[in-house]
Order: C-alpha cells, then structure tokens, then sequence
C-alpha cells in the first residue's frame, strides 16, 4: 500500500500532516508489518522524525511531528502545560443538554477488556470542552476541545455524557452507518442489492490544531476540511435529517 502523504505545513522545526482515516499513527506493537504515518514520514524524509502526539487509526485529521529534538522536546512540553489547543468535530447520537459544557471525568483501563479505557475515578484526570455546532432528528455535530491526551478520550467522554460517537465499534452503538437509517420509509433497495453503509469508521475528526512554534515562539493554527465520507455523511442528513 503506497499513500501519498498530505503535508499541510513544512518548516526547519515541524511537519503538519492531515492523516487519512485507517492509517496507524505508530507501527502496530503487535503487527510490525501493518503501514503506519510515521513510517511513510521516515521513507520521505532520511533525517529522524520526532512523534509529538497520536491520533487513533480511525480517526482523520490534522497530526504535528517534529524534524529535530529541540522541537520535540519543546512541542512536548507545550502538549504537558496543556497550551495547545485540540479541536475535532464528532457526529454523535441524540442532543446534548446542555448543548455547551466541560467534561471532567478521569479515564483509566477497562479492568477486563484490554484497549478498552473507561471513565474511572482511579484512572488519569481528563476533561473535554464540548459545544454543538448543528443539530439533526437524531444526531448532532458536536466540536470537542481536548485539554488532556487521554486515551481515546473524547470517545469515551461523549459516551459517558450519554451522547456516543455515531459509528464507533468500540464505545458506541453500531459498527456501520446506513442511509436508510436517515430516510426510513423513503429509503428503497432493489429485492438483490446490499445497503453499502455510507460510514464504517469511527466519525472523528481532528479538525484544528494550535501550538507555539518551537523556534520562533508564533502561535500557530492549522486546520484540514472534512474528509470525503465524513462529508458525504452531513450531506445526507442535512438533506433527510434535519
């Protein structure tokens, strides 16, 4: 598998990157074979290539990496002092009400589900800032701002606020998202066709992205558009769910 790699910003210090859905951030630790960003990165570039911070295999969106170790070391510290802001846009089930808040929950391991991570008042402190930007019959678009790195911690805040993410095998309600669950009787399939799911991935996306630049202290922001079938989703609700 050859991807061509979406730089969207280039300097001495850092790459900006937005990673397409189903691509591993980091080498699969079981897998060592499975394609990751980081290895197409150190195919592209022959010097070393800095991983600040992760985003989930599903998950598309904007991704920083750092071309040298005082980057690195600088961007690190600004993801610990929590200066950086972290905006994704999530489709999830129902309304939230409020429609606006914060979610201060700790997050820590399933006991018995390994990779499954819960909300715990053992686990790790995290909190999520979380506003509804449209609404549908049955669903919203929600914008999450994350000030910790827990995780998957946004899918299992909004879970916990009893608002899961559409499409999320692990924390949510189904695996797959189908159109004729939008427009029920006014959907119609021939007696031998297959409904393909318009989604079959978890409906995240790393939307925007602030940091300092490490060298010349600038604050920066960086935003990637909804890809194609994120996109294609809110298109159909809007036309028969709204």
């Amino acid at each position: 598998m050859k991807l061509k790699i979406d730089i969207i910003h280039e300097d001495e210090s850092l790459i900006i990157v937005n990673k397409p859905a189903d691509l591993l951030t980091i080498p699969d630790r079981f897998d060592a074979t499975k394609l990751s960003l980081i290895k197409l990165l150190s195919e592209y570039y022959t010097d070393k290539i800095w991983i600040v911070h992760r985003l989930d295999r599903e998950t598309s969106g904007i991704i920083c990496f750092a071309k040298t170790e005082d980057a690195h070391r600088n961007l690190s510290q600004q993801f610990f002092n929590r200066t950086v802001d972290k905006i994704y846009l999530a489709l999830v089930d129902g309304k939230p009400n409020p429609e606006m808040g914060t979610i201060d929950a700790r997050i820590g391991p399933h006991p018995t589900l390994p990779g499954k991570m819960i909300v715990s008042r053992i686990g790790k402190k995290a909190i999520t800032d979380y506003k509804v930007i449209e609404i549908f019959k049955a669903f919203s678009l929600v914008e999450a701002n994350i000030h910790t790195g827990r995780t998957h911690q946004i899918r299992v805040h909004l879970k916990h606020l009893g608002h899961p993410i559409v499409v999320d095998a692990l924390y949510g309600k189904r695996s797959e998202f189908f159109l004729s669950e939008v427009k029920h009787r006014k959907y119609q399939l021939g007696k031998e066709q297959e409904e393909r799911p318009l989604m079959s991935r978890t409906v995240l996306h790393a939307h925007q992205l602030t940091i300092d630049h490490p060298l010349t202290g600038e604050r920066m922001a960086f935003s990637v558009p909804l890809p194609k079938d994120f996109q294609a989703v809110l298109n159909q609700l809007r036309k028969w769910g709204s």
